[in-house]
């Protein structure tokens, strides 16, 4: 669902309600937070609770437009923060780590009162959603790892599953390539077979890519990339992911991990199966719910 910047803004206690056309319900408003020079805008949708959703590398919330959607329909609320450097989102770019990228995540969620919530990280999304969980356990009663890599390898292995990889995902989103090109590695990387990458031609913020790699950098991996030690995790998958090294988290975490596989999707999985990506999401939340 896209929203349309010409329809009336109604400022609410501190949340911005953006009315939508009546086959486009729910309402999607806005929230905004604040601390000293971080401002992080978020949309906010639904009623019932809490389901969080942070995007992928160097992109923004709207990628999560239809996954929102039908979540929000099936009774959950959905809250999707812009990352610093996206459309609203503003605060310091020169050295962030994880952890400031997490304390934005927390920042509106501690405006909008959430409690603890199913947090979603998509891709490059996950790091802050696991940083989130330890460093602000009373927010996380559950993650969901989309097409998410682990950041540690299993024994024995000794090269980055996605390095073969790195030229097409650097190059799907630089505009200074011509677009068949770029769509040649948004193929190659980003989406399954048969499915159209031109999806993702547009929405990509290359100061947040960079800040976001260098928060990856600097924060060290074993401080988060279990997400703590209790949460329960659902490691969603593509089924022609290129990226990911699959079937390694359960292996590492036992029975805190739930796995499941999206047939027809690649790494980028919510353009791909928006539909099919929101069901595992409400699923995977109805369980954790009925358990806490």
């Amino acid at each position: 669902m896209r929203l349309n910047p010409a329809l009336p803004i109604l400022m609410l206690s501190g949340l911005f309600a953006i009315s939508c056309s009546a086959e486009e319900a729910p309402v999607v408003r806005m929230i905004t937070a604040e601390n000293g020079d971080v401002h992080i805008e978020a949309f906010d949708q639904g009623s019932g609770n809490v389901i969080v959703i942070l995007p992928s590398k160097g992109r923004g919330a709207h990628d999560y437009d239809r996954v929102a959607s039908f979540l929000a329909d099936d009774g959950y609320r959905v809250i999707r923060p812009e990352p610093r450097g996206v459309n609203g989102s503003r605060a310091p770019m020169e050295n962030p780590t994880l952890h400031d990228f997490a304390a934005d995540v927390a920042l509106i969620m501690d405006k909008a009162h959430t409690g603890p919530a199913i947090v979603v990280g998509h891709a490059w999304g996950s790091q802050p959603a696991r940083v989130l969980a330890v460093d602000r356990p009373d927010l996380v009663k559950g993650i969901v790892l989309a097409a998410a890599s682990i950041g540690k390898l299993p024994p024995g292995s000794s090269e980055k599953p996605y390095g073969r990889m790195i030229e097409a995902i650097k190059g799907a989103g630089d505009y200074s390539l011509p677009e068949a090109k770029r769509i040649a590695y948004l193929q190659e990387a980003f989406f399954a077979p048969g499915n159209d990458p031109k999806a993702w031609l547009t929405g990509w913020y290359d100061e947040t890519h960079k800040a976001q790699d260098h928060a990856r950098d600097s924060t060290p991996v074993d401080s988060y990339w279990s997400g703590g030690n209790s949460v329960p995790i659902l490691d969603l998958q593509g089924q022609h992911d290129a990226v990911v090294l699959p079937n390694i988290l359960k292996p590492m975490l036992g029975d805190r991990v739930e796995h499941t596989v999206i047939a027809g999707a690649g790494h980028a999985m919510a353009p791909e199966r928006p539909k099919e990506m929101a069901d595992a999401i409400a699923a995977f939340a109805k369980r954790v719910n009925e358990q806490r």
